[in-house]
């Protein structure tokens, strides 16, 4: 076994506990639970997931975009202002730049999952797998239902060659989001290579 492949099985056993039924059925009733306050963001989060799902939704992009916008909100100008630069830095190629403004986010916004999601991407972004799919495992922690985060994973687990956990985790942004056109195209891949090794 290479090292690489040391350093990552520990990790990509983390995501996977993460990915379990059990525990991704409680992070959504946690998400779900009724509060004596409602929060707004959580009840439109759900009611854009419903209409994601729906197979009769024309403007699925649409709702997907409002769910990034959502997701992107902190609560806070000043670590939206961060998640901002840092995804500026790395539209611009300036890698080390993003994850340093990204880091910054982490220290002050822990609990906002979106700033690991950014510094997943500046971290794939930079080939460097094995932090990427660390800061996934934070995302999913965070927010189960964070679609993008899994297709990235399966996307970095594929190129790593864990065909069989890069295929569990592009289902299982299937399962949220239907329509990926990239994710639906992966899973078909997938099969047809596990099934053609299996004959």
């Amino acid at each position: 076994m290479s090292v690489l492949a040391k350093f990552l099985n520990p990790i990509v056993a983390a995501v996977f506990v993460i990915l379990s039924p059990h525990v991704v059925a409680i992070g959504y009733a946690q998400e779900q639970a009724p509060t004596a306050k409602p929060e707004s963001q959580l009840e439109v989060l759900d009611r854009l997931f419903a209409e994601l799902a729906d197979p009769a939704n024309q403007n699925w992009q649409m709702t997907e975009q409002n769910i990034w916008i959502y997701w992107s909100k902190s609560g806070s100008p000043a670590m939206d202002l961060l998640l901002q630069r840092g995804r500026q830095a790395m539209e611009a190629g300036e890698l080390e730049v993003a994850i340093e403004h990204l880091t910054a986010l982490i220290d002050h916004a822990p609990e906002f999952a979106e700033g690991w999601n950014a510094r997943a991407t500046a971290y794939y972004s930079a080939g460097l797998f094995g932090p990427s799919i660390d800061d996934v495992r934070h995302v999913l922690a965070l927010n189960p239902r964070h679609f993008g985060a899994l297709s990235g994973l399966g996307m970095m687990l594929e190129e790593l060659d864990y065909s069989q956990d890069a295929l569990r985790a592009y289902e299982a942004a299937r399962a949220i989001h239907p329509r990926q056109p990239g994710v639906l195209d992966a899973i078909e891949r997938l099969q047809a290579k596990l099934d053609g090794q299996t004959l």
